[in-house]
C-alpha cells in the first residue's frame, strides 16, 4: 500500500502541482487548502506525512503544526514545512515546534521527492543538481 501524503496549501495550483509530482512517484495524495480543513482531514484519515505550507490565511501552517504536535494521536505524523521564507529564524521556529524537514519554494520534483522519501525513511538518490 502506498504512503498517503496530505498536501496543505492555500494555493490550489501549488497543491495540484505538488500532488502530481507525488502521485507520479507512487504516493497516494489528499489535499487541503486551509488549516482547519487539514486538521479535519487528519482526523478522518491519518496520512503517512503532511506537506504543510507555512503562510496561509487564518490558521497558518505553524498553527496547524502546533495543533498536530499537541495531540497525542497525531503527534508522531511527520511534517514537512513548505515555505518561501527561508531565514534561519523561520526555519528554527518550525523545527522547535516539531517540523521534521523544510522545503523552500520554488522547488523541483526531485527536491520534493527527496525530502518526502528522506522523512519517510525510504531509500532515495540525492536530488540532481540544476543544470546551469
Amino acid at each position: 500500500m502506498a504512503d498517503t501524503i496530505l498536501v496543505v496549501d492555500d494555493s490550489a495550483d501549488i497543491a495540484l502541482i505538488s500532488a502530481r509530482m507525488l502521485t507520479q512517484r507512487g504516493f497516494a495524495v489528499i489535499t487541503a487548502h486551509t488549516g482547519a480543513e487539514a486538521l479535519a482531514m487528519v482526523a478522518r484519515q491519518r496520512p503517512s506525512l503532511v506537506l504543510l505550507d507555512v503562510m496561509m490565511p487564518g490558521m497558518s501552517g505553524l498553527d496547524v503544526l502546533r495543533a498536530l504536535k499537541a495531540d497525542p494521536s497525531t503527534a508522531t505524523i511527520p511534517i514537512i514545512m513548505v515555505t518561501a521564507k527561508s531565514t534561519d529564524d523561520d526555519l528554527l521556529s518550525g523545527y522547535q515546534q516539531g517540523a521534521d524537514y523544510y522545503i523552500t519554494k520554488p522547488f523541483t520534483a526531485d527536491v520534493l521527492i527527496y525530502g518526502v522519501s528522506l522523512v519517510l525513511g525510504h531509500q532515495v538518490a540525492e536530488p540532481s543538481p540544476r543544470a546551469t
